[in-house]
């Protein structure tokens, strides 16, 4: 879809996307997705070419072949569109036994900060929502907060240990899952590789992985985006990232951007 397409859609069906969905999912045409993971050995990862973690990132497949897991396939739509689809609530620091957190910096913001914005979203007690109920019995020794929809018995109480048959923590059926550091893997800021650079992968997607068509569909997006600049040296500044990327889409935006080379302070000094 261009630009122009979707600026034209967006005004005159701004629910598209969404109505498309539904209307296909109850005419039996059914959305999949095959789903497939990488696999890194842990040895590997301390020496490979670039971080790992780094999300903007893509491992290639010739070094760790896609793994099919599985098929994800969306066949019934909601019947309460709120009740079941705004007010659910996921979260990635809902991690089952043997699966830990990686350290991956996207992650472990989105850890506390998903599950942070869910209580304030939709409430302490979210997950009692039917939507986002547990499968499984949950026992816990929770009883307050806003929207407390099951509650324990009176004669339960709410400490633990206790003499009178409480629930009690029991272990996980999968012992470890957590992620060994020996120096080399940490969560703390990291420097690059010697193979690595911010603008290496993203020049081999405009070059060796888009077509002509989404070559012109990007170039006239990014157009789009940066004429609304109005500061000149900003402006540079966003041509010579996408001039990073690739040379000639750099100078394919300047070009549509009607921009000159801004001069810096110490040139325009030199020329005086």
């Amino acid at each position: 879809m261009t630009g122009d397409e979707a600026e034209a859609l967006a005004g005159a069906d701004g629910d598209f996307y969404i109505r498309d969905l539904q209307e296909n999912i109850a005419a039996g045409n059914f959305p999949s997705w095959d789903l497939h993971v990488q696999v890194m050995p842990y040895e590997d990862a301390k020496t490979y070419r670039f971080n790992p973690f780094d999300l903007t990132k893509v491992w290639p497949h010739g070094d760790y072949p896609l793994i099919k897991v599985g098929t994800m396939e969306l066949n019934r739509n909601p019947e309460n569109y709120f009740a079941q689809i705004e007010q659910a609530a996921f979260a990635p620091s809902n991690f089952v036994p043997g699966i830990a957190a990686s350290p991956d910096k996207m992650l472990q913001a989105r850890i506390f900060s998903y599950a942070d914005a869910h209580r304030y979203r939709v409430g302490t007690n979210h997950a009692q929502l039917p939507v986002n109920l547990p499968k499984n019995q949950v026992n816990n020794y929770s009883q307050d907060g806003a929207g407390r929809y099951h509650f324990n018995a009176p004669s339960v109480p709410v400490y633990a240990p206790n003499s009178v048959g409480g629930p009690a923590a029991v272990e996980p059926a999968v012992a470890g899952g957590g992620w060994e550091n020996d120096g080399e893997l940490t969560l703390s800021a990291h420097s690059l590789h010697t193979e690595d650079g911010d603008f290496g992968q993203a020049g081999t997607l405009y070059r060796e992985v888009f077509d002509d068509g989404e070559k012109a569909r990007l170039l006239d997006t990014v157009t789009g985006a940066v004429s609304g600049v109005k500061t000149p040296e900003i402006k540079e500044r966003a041509i010579q990232y996408w001039t990073n990327v690739d040379a000639e889409f750099g100078a394919k935006l300047r070009a549509n951007l009607g921009a000159g080379q801004v001069e810096s302070d110490a040139e325009a000094a030199n020329k005086v």
